[in-house]
């Protein structure tokens, strides 16, 4: 019986010492809400039709979501985010059992350059580079696959930029 008042009396300790360092909203300091972000359509630096949309409104979803920002869609918010993509690369995975030749499954990666700026003092807050990466399987139409990944990596790449703008250390 004592062994397992013990028991319990190390596991209440546990779980609420566990939960010691957590904080409830953003992590940088401003509170929610406080601040707006404009995403500017990216530019395309690739061969690769249909990106922008794609990463626009991944982008707009992710900061919405977050919550850590105001998405402004009237043109003056207070920092405007704006990027590059600058490369789409397919790398084969693994082949038909078969055929050594033949790609079944690629990985996709998109590379951007994001920059987030303060509109009114211009001062650089976010300037990286960001990737995303997905898997695909190619079967019958590879064009279709790829078309439907692209939302993945620009889910990918928007889940990254949210956050390098959420908890920058600007």
């Amino acid at each position: 019986m004592r062994s397992f008042a013990l028991y319990w009396t190390l596991l209440l300790g546990a779980v609420l010492t566990g939960c010691a360092g957590y904080k409830l909203g953003p992590t940088n300091g401003v509170s929610a809400g406080a601040r707006s972000v404009q995403v500017v359509p990216f530019q395309n630096h690739t061969v690769e039709p249909r990106l922008i949309d794609a990463l626009s409104t991944a982008l707009r979803r992710g900061i919405l979501q977050d919550g850590t920002y105001r998405l402004d869609t009237q043109g003056d918010g207070d920092v405007i985010l704006t990027g590059i993509i600058t490369k789409f690369d397919r790398q084969g995975v693994s082949f038909q059992p078969n055929d050594i030749v033949t790609v079944r499954d690629y990985y996709l990666t998109l590379w951007v350059r994001i920059t987030a700026k303060e509109r009114g003092t211009g001062k650089v807050l976010v300037d990286r580079d960001v990737s995303g990466r997905a898997t695909i399987r190619v079967g019958n139409d590879q064009t279709s696959a790829e078309r439907q990944a692209v939302s993945t990596l620009a889910d990918d790449i928007a889940r990254k930029a949210t956050s390098l703008l959420a908890d920058g250390t600007w």
